[in-house]
């Protein structure tokens, strides 16, 4: 059974979109894939990337490891070229370093895992527009998020 309802996954989805947004490093920050191509300044994105339980665990409870996916957009054909990956790995350290001192997310989580952080620069097409995007792994721990019964 499970312990964690919506109220709960809608709290922790506006936590991150929080902590990304207080950046004030993005022209937007959703909690979803984008439905448009982003625009000229640094876009931010929100999904979920799995869910799986861990071993941090009691005798009647798991603790659950919800996986997130944020991703920092830029078009790939602005000017100057040689300022768009600068620009990534920067706003992608503001935002781990802002999720490491937000280690709980506003006591919605235990924790994130923060040696389990990680981010990953990529190629993006959307729309025939090329982006350059860096994918940060957030992995966040949850409290007795299933119980066992007989």
């Amino acid at each position: 059974m499970s312990n964690f309802d919506a109220a709960q996954a809608q709290a922790l989805f506006d936590a991150l979109q929080s902590a990304c947004q207080g950046t004030a490093l993005f022209q937007a920050v959703d909690t979803h894939e984008p439905v448009s191509p982003p625009g000229a300044r640094l876009y931010c994105s929100i999904v979920l990337d799995g869910l799986k339980a861990v071993l941090t665990s009691g005798l009647n409870q798991t603790s659950g490891q919800a996986a997130f996916l944020i991703t920092i957009w830029s078009k790939a054909q602005q000017r100057p070229l040689d300022k768009i990956d600068p620009e990534l790995l920067a706003a992608a350290a503001t935002v781990m370093g802002v999720l490491s001192g937000e280690f709980t997310l506003a006591g919605t989580v235990r924790n994130i895992d923060l040696f389990a952080m990680s981010a990953e620069p990529l190629w993006a097409d959307f729309d025939g527009e090329q982006f350059r995007i860096m994918r940060i792994t957030v992995p966040v721990v949850i409290n007795d998020m299933f119980s066992q019964s007989a």
